[in-house]
């Protein structure tokens, strides 16, 4: 079955990714019950420890408009199970108080809320929240998620139990694996694609997971981030 045709509603989907199913290989399927578990170990308490003085500069910084450094939403994991997915706090103290009041007034804003979770000008974003959501620098706290098995280094985007819903018959599919602090998505144009596809590419993940394939999303991502953190 081709995932490479059209979206949910009937538009042609563009990615530089072949997204036709294959039938698992030995290799892969080791990696994913053992391999994928340890890489992820390795690499986010690796990380940790290297990154620890940035995250805690950045955590100082954020803290002092007088809210909390780090923020915690639910999301939804492996086999349908919830979690507290960590980032640093890119959004102003009342940012939901924001959101509805916008959203109360403006139909297009509510509009695209509504179709994609996520807004173009986005009021509760800080200027130093924009910075870091580009440079993907808020997420660096999912690397602890990552360690206490919530999450992967590499993976289908953490959602809400609502955007699921969205996933339909697939939902099963991309659950079957831990969901990842990067992923296709991310490094296929991130929020330039359409939510659809976005799902597409989970999907895709989920049904292809590698090592030599985890191995280039990573490296695709830090060239990716030090690319939008230089504009």
């Amino acid at each position: 079955m081709a995932f490479n045709e059209v979206d949910f509603v009937g538009q042609p989907v563009s990615t530089n990714w072949n997204l036709r199913e294959k039938a698992p290989r030995l290799g892969s399927l080791i990696y994913r019950r053992v391999g994928k578990r340890i890489f992820d170990i390795v690499f986010s308490a690796t990380a940790l420890i290297l990154l620890m003085p940035a995250l805690l500069i950045l955590a100082f910084i954020v803290k002092r408009d007088g809210g909390p450094a780090f923020f915690g939403h639910k999301r939804i994991g492996r086999d349908g199970k919830p979690f507290t997915c960590w980032k640093i706090r890119t959004m102003v103290v009342d940012a939901e108080k924001r959101l509805n009041d916008l959203l109360e007034r403006d139909p297009v804003a509510r509009e695209q809320w509504q179709r994609e979770f996520k807004l173009d000008n986005d009021p509760r974003i800080t200027a130093l929240g924009q910075f870091l959501r580009r440079s993907s620098l808020d997420e660096l706290p999912q690397f602890w998620n990552v360690l206490l098995g919530d999450m992967s280094v590499v993976g289908p985007r953490p959602v809400t139990k609502k955007e699921v819903e969205l996933y339909g018959k697939h939902a099963r599919t991309v659950q079957s694996v831990r969901p990842g602090v990067t992923g296709l998505w991310q490094v296929s144009g991130r929020n330039a694609i359409s939510y659809s596809s976005r799902v597409r590419l989970d999907v895709h993940y989920a049904r292809n997971a590698s090592f030599v394939g985890d191995l280039a999303i990573v490296l695709w991502t830090v060239t990716t981030m030090l690319k939008r953190t230089g504009k």
